[in-house]
């Protein structure tokens, strides 16, 4: 594990861990391009009422923003759990370099938790996606989270 690497993880544990506090399930994510941070995202569907408000999607969007292009092409995305499906679309039509995650997710993690949407090689464009980075920590925060709320 390269050291940006941890450093842009703790970035979006962080982000978790205060999500975490306010009721959503604790996922954090940044957007990285040239080794700077251009969007951030914490989980905010129920907050927003919003479906599409992961973590993931939320720090597209902002980087998005910042570049004014939906195209984040050498971009980097570093996210505290596997992303679902609906998250590795948008990674994949935004056309990021590479997606870090931490925790995989087993049940509905797209990069071969659940399926393995992100390697499909019919799809029109491929990103690299490694796992493993914090994993240990992502994974703690989220079984504090559900803990408490069991």
């Amino acid at each position: 594990m390269a050291a940006a690497d941890a450093e842009f993880m703790r970035e979006a544990l962080a982000l978790a861990a205060a999500t975490g506090d306010s009721g959503e399930v604790p996922v954090g994510a940044v957007v990285v391009k040239d080794g700077e941070v251009i969007g951030r995202g914490a989980n905010r569907p129920i907050g927003s009422k919003d479906p599409t408000a992961h973590a993931e999607i939320v720090a597209l969007r902002e980087a998005a923003a910042a570049l004014g292009n939906y195209r984040l092409t050498g971009c980097e995305l570093f996210v505290t759990l596997e992303p679902c499906a609906m998250c590795v679309g948008a990674m994949l039509h935004a056309r990021l370099a590479r997606v870090v995650f931490g925790a995989a997710d087993p049940k509905t993690g797209a990069c071969g938790g659940a399926v393995g949407l992100a390697f499909e090689a019919r799809l029109n464009h491929q990103t690299a996606f490694e796992g493993g980075v914090l994993a240990g920590e992502s994974a703690s925060l989220l079984k504090r989270f559900f803990a408490e709320r069991r």
